[in-house]
């Protein structure tokens, strides 16, 4: 009879029939199943295309009380497949967007019910999912605070796997603060955890971007650059979309390296092509930029592609960076004729405001990139030659330090003869 019913639901389902198939796969779920095993697995079934229909059509508010009103339909279930279930239909949100309030009330509620029910393995895997959704959300002291409770019981538990995972995002939630020190020790301490079992693909990759997002916080690009190659390996072996993410980074490593040369060989190679699209073009267009040292068609490119670059903030430091560097030699580029020259006209050339040039020749001056002074009342800028170190000085030093030595061994040997 249940087998029958699943039928026609799928039926409705594929014939875009909602009310019918929501309805149909409704009784299915009333039924009781008792020990019958296959009425079990038919509910299970109708448990994920039920989810999977909320899913596609949106229906969010339907989709939580789905998962609420499901506790009751696996109650009789082992604890690891009932902890299985829920994931998976929590898990059914994430490919519909704006939803990460709606998700973080249904984990906390499906927490809550775990607690209740003494569920110990669920509220864990429930947590740490918790712990996702609080770093995409942007709370990070929230994630911090359940991190921090987790990463006890683990350690207790000895539960490496879910230890593994806890770690990384403590190290992902620590670089989120600007705590590269404690993220550092974080990832550390997750690699000396997956080196113990058998890392998964898609574990070992995130464990290898993180390396590399560290590594060019240190602006070692080059150790950066390597860790992106194997995280871009086992994310493109499992399909996973943050391949693209990792490509970008590979090709920003390339660009900050000042190897833009070597960005066009990986964008013409099979990785770059798989992963086409407006990502991989802003990124070009960057390294295009930067090639011919042009502010403006770096400020262009920033403009034309501003979600694929800015949305993401890794990306969005260092290009930061790079936009400081390039405005830097433009301006040298631009000074290097003059003695002295109107800062209007500098701005002019840069295309860019008076004042944002002022600014930014009074923080090279102080950062000694050139030698020169600003005069304000008269709005120029006037640059000095380099000056030349009198190397007299330096040698008038060493032979002092030379003497001192002498005279201290000296000393050490009149007091042995004493």
């Amino acid at each position: 009879m249940t087998a029958t019913l699943l039928q026609e639901a799928q039926a409705a389902a594929k014939a875009d029939n909602l009310a019918k198939a929501e309805h149909l796969y409704r009784e299915i779920l009333s039924k009781s199943a008792g020990n019958n095993e296959k009425a079990i697995a038919e509910q299970e079934t109708a448990l994920y295309e039920l989810g999977a229909l909320y899913r596609d059509h949106r229906k969010i508010k339907e989709l939580g009380e789905l998962i609420h009103t499901s506790r009751t339909v696996m109650s009789g279930l082992a604890k690891s497949k009932v902890a299985k279930i829920i994931r998976a239909l929590i898990d059914l949100f994430s490919t519909v967007p704006d939803t990460i309030d709606t998700q973080i009330t249904v984990t906390k509620d499906c927490i809550a019910w775990a607690v209740s029910e003494r569920r110990n393995f669920l509220r864990q895997s429930l947590e740490t999912r918790l712990v996702s959704l609080y770093i995409e959300r942007g709370a990070y002291f929230d994630a911090l605070n359940i991190i921090n409770t987790l990463l006890k019981e683990l350690k207790r538990l000895d539960d490496k796997m879910v230890l593994v995972e806890v770690q990384l995002f403590e190290s992902r939630v620590y670089h989120a603060l600007r705590n590269i020190p404690k993220s550092r020790a974080a990832l550390t301490s997750a690699r000396t955890s997956a080196n113990a079992i058998y890392c998964p693909t898609l574990m070992q990759a995130s464990l290898d971007m993180q390396s590399g997002i560290l590594h060019a916080e240190d602006k070692d690009y080059k150790t950066a650059f390597s860790y992106f190659v194997e995280a871009l390996e086992g994310y493109s072996s499992q399909e996973d979309s943050r391949a693209v993410s990792v490509l970008k980074y590979m090709l920003l490593c390339k660009i900050m390296l000042n190897l833009t040369e070597d960005v066009h060989s990986l964008l013409t190679g099979k990785m770059a092509q798989k992963y086409a699209g407006r990502d991989i073009e802003a990124m070009k267009a960057v390294a295009a930029a930067h090639s011919n040292r042009s502010l403006k068609d770096f400020e262009e490119a920033l403009e034309i592609y501003k979600t694929e670059l800015s949305s993401d903030p890794i990306i969005r430091s260092h290009f930061s960076a790079l936009y400081d560097t390039l405005l830097e030699q433009n301006l040298v580029r631009v000074i290097e004729p003059f003695s002295s020259v109107e800062i209007s006209h500098v701005a002019e050339i840069v295309g860019l405001d008076t004042r944002q040039v002022e600014g930014k020749l009074s923080q090279m001056i102080l950062d000694k990139v050139f030698y020169g002074v600003l005069d304000q009342g008269n709005g120029w800028l006037i640059v000095f030659d380099e000056p030349r170190q009198d190397a007299t000085y330096d040698a008038a030093l060493e032979t002092i330090r030379h003497m001192t030595a002498v005279v201290d061994l000296l000393y050490e040997k009149a007091s042995k003869l004493n």
